[in-house]
């Protein structure tokens, strides 16, 4: 097996979690441990034609190619940068007559990658991306049968003259995407608009309180000329200090579940059992489901967590349906049989009012969305680590909600705050963090436009009243 060789990490044996990363040398709070190129991504298919198949920026207006009128670009110069990646896609689409599915799209990009670097593109590369780990094997019968499906699909649409890869080791591919296939968001952070595989960042295990945090920087396509032009790329950020010799891990699902719930998920989608010590220890589990202070009955905590349950059930389908309004009527309903009853950490209670706070800023009732922000960042700060991105992104949230309601004040604090958590997990050059800092700079000038005129109104008072007693 040929390894490659990275300068802050190093390939070791892991014991059970099998191989992973730990750290060269000693790395500080924000640092970029390493930065990775994708191998493959493409977009999703229900985002084909509105983000650019090369850098996934959301964009209005986009340029078609030509050729085989499915992939889609910012301009001419984000078409060139990608055409060496879009070639062969371009080919086979023709041939075929339509696009597959996402799926197929990127095995065949990940075998034409293969089939081009003979393995590893770079001497960085710390693994050919056919020795990443794969589960074909521990596959129920149903995945077995979609697998076989996708396999033959893809055998119509593969093209590369006479290299026609097994059966195997296409099933191989797919179940390598499967498990290590990364989500890529679009340049807001805001919403998964593809998928890629990054052969590095696979080699880094999980766990549910990790030390590093991956994020996706689209690189710089302005300048006129693509070969100007910066790779996207995901870059590996440490969460907290980490010590020389530690193994560096990120977090594979989302730690807002209770620890049953985010094992059952990590079984099925990637097939191992965690047992960090946030789950062996159940920690957070207790504050998940707990009552509020007041001490409320049993029988009463279970038969509002019950109604909650099932109104969040209502709720979805309500969003499902673009019934916003009845989002908003049900959101109000379950909130108010919530209180005084289930804790601020509370996972139904937090779910309902992250639901409620996009709706009424949907509707633009700020001042009822600040105050629904307001009560689920008192969850949040004592549930997520205190520099995980979906916290600083829920305090970014909070603080923009603060300043549209007219509390600049409480909107600048928040946004200042999430603006550090940011620095840490998205680094200064990010298009959030740039954004962030913006509206920073804007806050800060508006609050103290806000306090010179209250200033002036009280000296003018002061003034006033001093004329009026002289007069006396």
């Amino acid at each position: 097996m040929t390894v490659g060789n990275m300068e802050n990490a190093q390939l070791f044996d892991a014991g059970k979690k099998g191989r992973g990363l730990r750290a060269t040398k000693d790395f500080n709070t924000g640092d970029v441990i390493f930065a990775e190129p994708s191998y493959a991504a493409v977009v999703f298919d229900s985002f084909a034609a509105q983000v650019c198949h090369s850098c996934f920026r959301h964009q209005a207006n986009l340029h078609r190619c030509a050729q085989c009128r499915f992939a889609h670009y910012c301009d001419r110069t984000c078409q060139t940068a990608c055409w060496d990646e879009h070639k062969k896609e371009c080919g086979a689409i023709k041939k075929l007559g339509k696009a597959p599915s996402q799926t197929i799209r990127l095995a065949a990009q990940v075998l034409w990658r293969l089939h081009k670097d003979k393995g590893r593109a770079s001497d960085s590369q710390l693994l050919s991306v056919d020795q990443l780990q794969h589960h074909v094997d521990d596959l129920a019968e149903e995945d077995l049968k979609k697998l076989t499906a996708d396999v033959h699909s893809f055998l119509e649409y593969w093209s590369h003259g006479r290299n026609q890869p097994s059966a195997d080791f296409i099933s191989q591919i797919f179940t390598i995407i499967k498990c290590n296939g990364f989500t890529i968001s679009d340049q807001r952070g805001l919403q998964a608009v593809g998928v890629g595989l990054f052969p590095n960042l696979c080699l880094v295990n999980h766990d549910c309180w990790p030390n590093c945090t991956a994020v996706l920087n689209h690189g710089n396509q302005s300048a006129v000329s693509s070969a100007l032009h910066s790779q996207r790329r995901i870059e590996l950020r440490a969460l907290g200090k980490i010590a020389e010799g530690e193994e560096l891990t990120v977090s594979y699902v989302d730690f807002l579940n209770p620890s049953a719930d985010r094992q059952k998920q990590l079984r099925d989608l990637f097939y191992f059992e965690c047992t960090c010590k946030r789950c062996t220890e159940h920690i957070g589990d207790d504050l998940m489901a707990a009552a509020a202070d007041g001490q409320p009955s049993s029988d009463k905590v279970k038969e509002v967590t019950a109604f909650s349950k099932e109104c969040l059930e209502k709720i979805e389908k309500s969003r499902v349906d673009c019934d916003y309004n009845e989002v908003l009527k049900l959101c109000r309903e379950c909130l108010e049989k919530q209180k005084d009853v289930l804790a601020d950490t509370h996972l139904y209670k937090l779910r309902v009012l992250n639901v409620a706070s996009e709706v009424v800023s949907y509707f633009k009732l700020f001042p009822e969305a600040a105050d629904y922000t307001h009560q689920m960042l008192k969850g949040y700060m004592k549930l997520y680590h205190p520099n995980c991105a979906q916290l600083g992104m829920a305090v970014m949230r909070a603080g923009v909600t603060h300043w549209h309601a007219g509390q600049i004040e409480l909107g600048h604090s928040m946004i200042c705050k999430a603006y550090g958590i940011l620095m840490v997990t998205h680094g200064p050059n990010h298009s959030i963090t740039r954004d962030l800092e913006s509206m920073r700079l804007q806050t800060e000038m508006e609050l103290k436009m806000f306090k010179q005129n209250e200033h002036a109104l009280k000296s003018e008072a002061l003034t006033s009243g001093g004329s009026t007693a002289k007069k006396i």
